[in-house]
């Protein structure tokens, strides 16, 4: 059954400068259970994409397409309806917990407000849940460390807390924006392995953003990668691995450090940079940095091509690019 339908999602933002469409025509699905991962360089419309299903943009939006959870229209909904989804429905880990916990609060009362408001519990009832929950994430010695404020921990602990809040109603999705950007290495692996239990263990599906592909494919079904605000490449996780087609998924895969490199060879790196959201060429987005790019690519939006089984590209040049080696792609 599937629990998220997204279909021709279009966000546009009024800047002074002129509207800038930050998401344009993205459509894709998500079921019960079902993981999903949107890759890209920043700017590329990822955690765009993700405020407006949680219907958390700003004002000087403007959202079209449908968001249906459930077969209901979350762009109808009123802002009391939202607030009624979010945090118990729908839940979202956000980049940097230190900027979305509030300093002035302690933890306990971040996590227990939810608990109150969509879960109708008494203070005695979510205080013990609170606990419970900051054991179940990791938290050392939960009872006594409730009482602490976000500045009293450490990024990774504020990113467990955070996961926390999330957890603490059950959502049907949880919505996982970068949610290692600010942690080593060593604390990143922890996070997502607890989130992967964590999803696991509660059969809720799970949208997670990043633009490490080696983060993406450890964790998720599905891919979706996103490039000028658009889907240039969709599918299943080792489909989209077994065979890169776009070739800015080929330029994303080219430019990831791997063991058994040569220490005097250069990284891959993608020439350019992303668009202007404000003034995009009439054609494909990625035409100004792509090396197969010709005067089709800028002139008309490129089609999306099926490769292979529920695996999609816009592309004009789809055969060329496997042909193509990934690396000499760029090099």
């Amino acid at each position: 059954m599937t629990l998220l339908s997204v279909q021709d999602l279009t966000v546009t933002l009024a800047t002074n400068d002129g509207p800038a469409r930050a998401v344009r025509d993205l459509s894709f699905t998500l079921e019960k259970g079902e993981t999903l991962g949107i890759v890209g360089e920043s700017g590329c419309g990822k955690s765009m994409a993700a405020l407006a299903l949680m219907g958390l943009l700003p004002s000087m939006s403007k959202t079209t397409g449908r968001i249906n959870l459930d077969g209901k229209n979350l762009l109808e909904k009123t802002e009391t309806e939202m607030c009624r989804i979010r945090g118990n429905r729908m839940a979202m880990i956000f980049q940097e917990p230190m900027t979305s916990l509030n300093p002035v609060h302690t933890i306990g009362h971040q996590i227990m407000e939810p608990l109150r408001l969509h879960k109708g519990l008494s203070d005695d009832d979510a205080h013990k849940e609170t606990i419970r929950l900051l054991d179940r994430v990791g938290i050392p010695n939960p009872k006594a460390r409730i009482d602490n404020y976000p500045h009293q921990l450490s990024g990774g602990q504020r990113q467990r807390v955070m996961i926390a809040i999330a957890l603490s109603c059950k959502p049907h999705i949880l919505i996982a924006d970068e949610p290692t950007t600010a942690l080593d290495v060593t604390i990143q692996d922890q996070i997502l392995d607890l989130i992967q239990t964590l999803v696991r263990e509660d059969g809720m599906a799970l949208i997670l953003i990043s633009h490490d592909l080696g983060v993406i494919s450890e964790n998720t079904e599905k891919i979706l990668v996103m490039y000028g605000g658009a889907a240039v490449e969709t599918g299943r996780t080792d489909r989209i691995f077994e065979e890169l087609v776009h070739p800015y998924t080929q330029g994303l895969f080219a430019a990831m450090p791997r063991l058994g490199r040569a220490r005097s060879k250069r990284l891959v790196t993608i020439p350019g940079t992303v668009p202007d959201l404000i003034s995009l060429p009439a054609g494909c987005t990625f035409t100004d940095r792509c090396p197969l790019a010709t005067d089709i690519c800028r002139e008309t939006p490129p089609p999306v091509i099926e490769v292979k089984g529920q695996h999609f590209v816009a592309c004009h040049h789809v055969e060329e690019a496997r042909a193509r080696k990934t690396e000499e792609l760029f090099s």
